[in-house]
């Protein structure tokens, strides 16, 4: 069993700790630690983790790094949006929502970039913001009990933390399926669809750790990459046939979105899908109940960020949802998904007809010059 040494404390929001390798290098390992809340991604995670990770890219003793999820139900459900939704009934929401996203997005941009190979440990339930700390690490682990999805649809937001730029990843109309329908996806549809780089069964999790410690790390990032990725394919291997996903299956249905120009007709399309697929029909029912206006914005977000960098891509989604901070479709769904749960959210605007356009084209107008953008030191990628 590999030695732990602890860096903060125990009951932190992250807990930070080291491993020593045989051969003296260490591996870093930040685990979120809040398993009632299934690690929901909150503020005081993000203000902790991103110094740490810069900490450890300086470090030359850390080899690898290790991000994972307290408890066995999941890496990290989502964004912790409930304390969003309190500082928006203030009436004043601007200032806690772009500091939150500014610093949320700034964290995924640094894992995205980052040199040393981050491991993430996908196991279990994997949402929102989740997936943004997972979607740019280098090295993505899923389990038989990964369930991954971007909800956003469902509480007004849209799929953010790098969407924009992961979804095009996927197979053509996948990345717009998967936002309109906020559904589902397992292990076998992660590896498909460019969301993970291996398949490891979770219960060889302590194994792979004790094999981690026994690897002679390099001095060189590239060189630890290698070797991660070679102890990982090997896993892998012996970790038996993967639980069948639903994409590959449901590809043709998905790719005939193509037909349709208009987003009504895509809506209409997924609908009124004649099919008794368990996996379509549950999607077809969270689009049905899902907010108008996060359709809209999911397919203007992803046609406007159609070869934008990374960098670019984080600072169109600041803007982005600062302005779903002001609109209340966000606050509404949060309500009724989160606070008062009585599934029921009272949509402003009920159809994708009664949008008007001028507001779809506000949450893409500029809010900063290139100077003051928030973001403006995102420019990797």
């Amino acid at each position: 069993m590999v030695e732990l040494t602890l860096l903060n404390t125990q009951d932190a929001p992250v807990v930070f700790e080291t491993a020593r390798a045989e051969n003296g290098s260490l591996i870093g390992f930040a685990t979120l630690n809040a398993p009632k809340s299934l690690n929901a991604l909150n503020f005081d995670m993000i203000k902790l983790l991103e110094p740490q990770l810069a900490a450890w890219a300086d470090d030359s003793n850390i080899a690898i790094v290790i991000l994972k999820g307290a408890g066995e139900k999941a890496f990290c459900a989502g964004g912790d949006v409930v304390s969003l939704h309190n500082a928006m009934k203030t009436g004043e929401p601007t200032n806690l929502i772009e500091d939150f996203f500014t610093q949320e997005y700034r964290l995924d941009h640094l894992i995205h970039c980052y040199d040393k190979p981050i491991l993430v440990w996908g196991n279990g339930i994997v949402m929102g913001g989740g997936l943004g700390l997972m979607a740019g690490a280098s090295h993505r682990v899923v389990t038989e009990t990964s369930r991954i999805a971007m909800p956003e649809l469902t509480i007004g937001l849209y799929p953010d933390v790098g969407g924009s730029y992961f979804l095009h990843k996927m197979p053509q109309h996948v990345g717009l399926f998967l936002g309109l329908t906020a559904a589902s996806i397992n292990c076998d549809d992660a590896m498909f669809v460019s969301l993970a780089d291996h398949y490891v069964k979770a219960d060889k999790y302590d194994s792979m750790i004790d094999q981690l410690a026994a690897i002679k790390w390099g001095k060189t990032a590239a060189l630890n990459h290698d070797k991660l990725t070679t102890l990982l394919t090997e896993l892998d291997n012996i970790s038996g046939r993967m639980p069948k996903g639903n994409v590959k299956a449901n590809l043709a249905t998905i790719q005939k979105l193509a037909e349709f120009t208009d987003l009504k007709e895509k809506v209409n399309y997924i609908l009124n899908l004649d099919t008794d697929d368990v996996w379509i029909t549950r999607a077809q029912k969270s689009l049905k109940h899902g907010c108008p206006l996060s359709c809209a914005l999911v397919e203007r977000q992803l046609a406007n960020s159609k070869g934008k960098s990374l960098g670019e891509c984080f600072q169109m989604e600041l803007a982005m949802s600062v302005r779903c901070g002001e609109v209340g479709e966000f606050q509404e769904g949060i309500r009724a998904l989160l606070i008062d749960k009585d599934g029921a959210p009272n949509w402003q605007f009920k159809t994708i007809e009664q949008l008007p356009a001028q507001l779809i084209e506000s949450f893409f107008t500029a809010r900063w010059d290139n100077d003051s953008h928030p973001l403006k030191q995102l420019t990797q990628g």
